[in-house]
């Protein structure tokens, strides 16, 4: 189904797995109560289901592993989704009674417990392993997931047992075996889970993340495709103000084209295993990424690679005669620290600074990266000062060629920028407008154009992509001419000149919902700034009076509609933003149905559903509400 019918529409729903809740799963959503959550969806007339990426995060054995988008592995899916219902029953009493207690604890919290769902479940697995594979590898099922998975499935079983080395020295090994037989089971029970939805008519949607783990197995077994000394991430944008800094390394373009994206091709057809549809996360990358040196913490430092960065002359052409040094080394004068730092601006000069003359001072060697500084574990008020000052430039080097430079993003917001004439400012606004949004155009849309073509030819799968943030005008050059389904938000309109999205001009070919993973959901905006909520219920709504805090269930009914009657392909809708029309189904507390904060790359991901699907499949009056809509639409 790699391209839809015209005038296609219909509806969904989005959650990932490990949010979802059934009686009998394991602290954790896992495959089989994604089977139950297909069933939900196709009983309510949606017809496509949309997750998270399901690959395997286990790097640091820690909570921090919650993290979907930092798989280890492209290809292994994640040991805390085996559905252990579907597993042959233990032998051993006392254990299965052990672990049924356990199962009652942890699928009571109202989030996930990480750290001991994937212990229990490894645990678990250990047991039915050493119990049944003298007779599971004989068989034709196993032989054949072998033989399918050959290519990638030895190098992850090898990098599991140095990890688990490194993670668990005390633990007797185990052997490389016990991860081929996990990774059989995983997949044998997602593609059931997969097959249940296409005997139901509804497409499972997956999600390609931009970026692996930095010290994934996946790196380890081909180095040549990425580059180790920079950082992928993001420019500041709605959710961070300073940038987002996935540590991920960033990829060697050169070196996987040279073999026609063999590494991209062999991930996108895995993918075709589960899923009938696709989301790139940050389809940007296929064009650029914003790539962040080593060194930094924060996304500012960062630049477009690839991209056409500046020689001195053509910065000279804009009426900018600035030097090398005032241009590119970080602005320190004592007004600059007084207003940083207040009182405690002697004590940074004497700790952290040198002078240089006058006014101006320069960083020491031992603080002069926020690497360096964060290493310095100082209290938040000067690690976040400190941070300041090495952001305090103009023009950052270019990675590849330091005679060549970039405009440092945002930088009219620091004081190298107010340092500067008027007409010096207005020379360097001329050249930044024209750097981010007109300069590398051309030059990026023939670079998506060496990668995407080949990706979306690779499989049937149909392909949405996340196209939000800093978006150049070549985006949907290359959307429409590849058909891929571009990403509308109301709240992050495409169109500058309007301050939400105007619905009915959504395109056909696109995904429109309301609210995602990376952000608040309808119920939490609509709380987040009451002046821009007062507009919107007024002028874009139409209604008069006071907006009403919280969003009353009517209203968040009225929102669905409208997104349900917009031209778009898909309407896909969280399933928090589905139970904010129901006041008896939701909860009651807003807050606590958001999945992720980008700004904080710390986050834990453990929201689960504060109710059972089984309890869900039988909510008639809610069910009959949302088949209601989906009918009004049209979709």
């Amino acid at each position: 189904m790699k391209h839809l019918e015209p005038g296609t529409r219909i509806a969904g729903c989005a959650i990932p797995v490990f949010s979802l809740r059934s009686k009998g799963s394991f602290g954790v959503g896992d495959f089989g109560d994604l089977k139950l959550m297909i069933t939900w969806v196709a009983q309510t007339g949606q017809k496509i289901l949309q997750i998270l990426p399901i690959n395997d995060t286990t790097s640091s054995g820690t909570w921090v592993d919650s993290y979907p988008y930092s798989a280890i592995s492209i290809y292994a899916l994640h040991p805390m989704y085996a559905d252990l219902r579907q597993l042959p029953a233990l032998k051993d009493g006392e254990a299965t009674a052990r672990f049924q207690a356990l199962q009652a604890e942890l699928n009571a919290l109202p989030q996930i417990d990480y750290e001991a769902v994937n212990k229990a479940k490894r645990e678990y697995l250990l047991l039915v392993f050493k119990q049944e594979f003298a007779k599971v590898k004989r068989t034709k099922a196993y032989k054949t997931f072998l033989q399918e998975t050959d290519f990638w499935l030895t190098g992850y079983a090898d990098y599991c047992i140095r990890r688990d080395a490194r993670l668990w020295p005390d633990e007797a090994p185990v052997s490389s075996d016990f991860y081929r037989y996990m990774q059989f089971v995983l997949d044998t029970q997602m593609r059931l889970a997969h097959e249940h939805a296409r005997t139901l008519g509804v497409m499972l949607k997956g999600d390609i993340p931009i970026g692996v783990n930095r010290y994934g197995c996946d790196v380890e077994m081909e180095p040549r495709y990425f580059n180790m000394n920079g950082q992928a991430g993001a420019p500041p944008d709605n959710f961070s103000a300073d940038g987002q800094n996935w540590g991920f390394p960033t990829y060697n373009w050169d070196e996987m084209i040279k073999d026609g994206c063999q590494w991209w091709i062999r991930r996108f057809q895995n993918m075709a295993r589960y899923f009938d549809a696709y989301r790139i996360d940050h389809v940007l990358g296929f064009f650029r990424i914003w790539e962040i040196p080593v060194h930094a913490v924060g996304g500012l430092l960062g630049q477009f690679q690839p991209s056409l960065a500046m020689s001195m002359e053509e910065i000279n052409g804009y009426g900018l005669y600035l030097s090398e040094d005032f241009m590119t080394r970080p602005f320190i004068a004592d007004w600059v620290l007084d207003r940083i730092f207040g009182n405690r601006a002697d004590e940074v000069k004497q700790r952290f600074l040198v002078h240089e003359h006058d006014d101006i001072w320069s960083l020491k060697a031992e603080c002069d990266t926020e690497r360096k500084v964060e290493a310095m574990a100082l209290d938040a008020e000067l690690t976040n000062g400190l941070y300041a000052l090495i952001r305090n430039v103009l023009f950052v080097r270019d990675h590849k060629n330091p005679h060549l430079y970039h405009p440092r993003i945002a930088v009219q917001n620091d004081t190298a920028y107010e340092t500067l004439w008027q007409h010096d400012k207005d020379n360097f606004n001329r050249l930044y407008n024209d750097y981010f949004y007109r300069r590398n155009n051309q030059f990026w849309y023939e670079e998506a154009m060496k990668k995407l073509p080949l990706l979306v030819d690779a499989t049937d799968m149909l392909v949405c992509a996340e196209d939000l943030g800093m978006v150049p005008d070549c985006v949907p050059w290359v959307l429409n001419q590849l058909q891929i389904l571009s990403l509308e938000l109301i709240s992050m309109p495409k169109d500058s000149s309007v301050r939400f999205g105007i619905l009915d001009r959504n395109p056909w070919r696109s995904v429109c919902t309301i609210s995602s993973h990376d952000s608040a959901t309808m119920r939490m905006w609509w709380d987040e700034d009451y002046a821009m909520i007062q507009s919107f219920y007024n002028e874009y709504l139409g209604y008069e009076g006071a907006a009403p805090h919280p969003m009353p269930g009517w209203l968040a009914q009225d929102m669905l509609q409208r997104h349900l009657n917009c031209p778009s392909a898909l309407c896909i809708l969280t399933l928090q933003d589905w139970l904010a029309c129901n006041e008896r189904m939701r909860l009651p507390e807003a807050g606590a149905e958001r999945i992720n904060i980008p700004a904080n790359p710390r986050h834990y991901w453990r929201y689960r559903m504060h109710l059972n699907i089984e309890d869900l499949m039988e909510a008639i009056e809610f069910n009959t509400q949302i088949t209601g809509m989906i009918f009004q639409s049209g979709r």
